[in-house]
């Protein structure tokens, strides 16, 4: 959800080659962005006047929303939006975890999600930034019923979520790094083909850099942001064993 709706189009559009399609209209101005035609992401204006942070949301799958809906109250989270129809596409919740993450709920009719993963251009994995896993974990777990998967280490604190042994999402723990200006919040990763390439092209159109590119153990990685200031992760992901 942005304040500008085309100059997000447009740096969005000539950083990743997106193309984009309107609806659905049921979401106010609201845009699907496609790769080949194929669907990857939406952006959404927000109402006149409504002075909010913007960021990218992940959208986390559900059967039966209004189920879900009950759950993220019972566990201890509190939802903001919904449950609502997206015309045919769906059915949505914005809920936010127990210590403030926000996320989406998707509840999926006519559109699935993500049509196309692990190319350039598209969202690649989705990781929760807290305070420590340990707080938040047990929410994600009985909401949607996942199982975990920790990283042994006295010094990293990180859970893998997984959906049927498969990786799903990630929570990093991040203790007093967590940045207060944000609090816990989810970070979406792009894959792109290169790195530093596509940091040079995020200035040129006006954004900016939010930590400088790094070795990650999935990638070389870089933290940017947009025109209006949402963060998202930048990854050229391992390809090769």
């Amino acid at each position: 959800m942005t304040h500008d709706l085309p100059a997000t189009q447009e740096f969005y559009g000539s950083l990743f080659g997106w193309e984009f399609r309107p609806g659905p209209q049921q979401l106010g101005p609201y845009v699907r962005a496609l790769l080949d035609d194929q669907e990857v992401a939406g952006i959404g204006q927000l109402p006149a006047g409504r002075r909010l942070p913007i960021a990218w949301t992940p959208y986390l799958a559900t059967d039966d929303a209004d189920a879900t809906a009950e759950a993220v109250r019972a566990c201890g989270g509190t939802v903001g939006v919904g449950p609502l129809d997206a015309g045919e596409a769906g059915r949505l919740i914005i809920a936010s975890d127990p210590m403030g993450a926000v996320f989406g709920v998707w509840q999926a009719a006519a559109h699935l999600g993500t049509a196309v993963i692990g190319r350039p251009g598209t969202p690649t994995w989705n990781e929760l930034v807290t305070l420590e896993t340990a707080s938040v974990v047990k929410f994600y777990q009985t909401v949607f019923g996942c199982t975990v998967e920790a990283v042994v280490s006295a010094d990293f604190d990180y859970v893998t979520l997984c959906v049927d042994d498969r990786p799903v999402a990630g929570v990093h723990g991040v203790g007093q790094a967590l940045p207060r200006d944000r609090g816990p919040h989810w970070m979406t990763h792009f894959e792109v083909a290169d790195v530093d390439e596509a940091v040079e092209r995020v200035l040129d159109l006006g954004g900016q850099v939010v930590r400088p590119a790094w070795a990650g153990s999935y990638g070389r990685m870089a933290t940017v942001a947009d025109l209006e200031g949402a963060a998202f992760t930048l990854v050229r992901s391992h390809t090769d064993g």
